[in-house]
C-alpha cells in the first residue's frame, strides 16, 4: 500500500510540475495580459493542486494542512484574476487584435 502511494504521488507531482511549467510558457507565449492572466491562473492553480495532492500521498501526516492550503488557494486565485483583469480594464491595458468582443465594457457601459 506504501508503494502504491509513493507512485500516485510521484505521478500527482510530475502532472503538477506540467501544469505549473505550462502556465509559464503560458506567460510568456500570450499575447496581451488578458490572456496572461487567465494562463497564469488555471494552469498554476491546477498544478499546485496537483502538487499539494502528490505531497499528500508522500506525506499523509500532512494531508491536514494541505487540504487546507489547496483550497485557500481555490478561494483567492480566482478572486485575484478577476481583480486584476478588472484593474487592467480600468487603467485601459490594450486588448490583443484576436479579441473581438469586450464583455465587460458591455457590462458597464464604457467607451474604450
Amino acid at each position: 500500500m506504501t508503494s502504491l502511494l509513493y507512485l500516485l504521488g510521484g505521478i500527482l507531482l510530475v502532472a503538477g510540475a506540467v501544469f505549473l511549467l505550462s502556465g509559464g510558457i503560458g506567460l510568456v507565449r500570450m499575447p496581451d495580459a488578458y490572456n496572461r492572466i487567465q494562463a497564469g491562473t488555471k494552469a498554476t492553480t491546477l498544478g499546485t493542486l496537483l502538487t499539494l495532492a502528490g505531497v499528500a500521498c508522500l506525506r499523509p501526516d500532512w494531508a491536514l494542512k494541505l487540504l487546507l492550503i489547496g483550497l485557500f488557494l481555490l478561494f483567492t486565485n480566482p478572486l485575484s484574476s478577476q481583480v486584476l483583469a478588472r484593474a487592467a480594464h480600468r487603467v485601459g491595458v490594450k486588448q490583443a487584435p484576436q479579441t473581438v468582443i469586450d464583455r465587460l465594457e458591455e457590462d458597464l457601459g464604457e467607451k474604450p
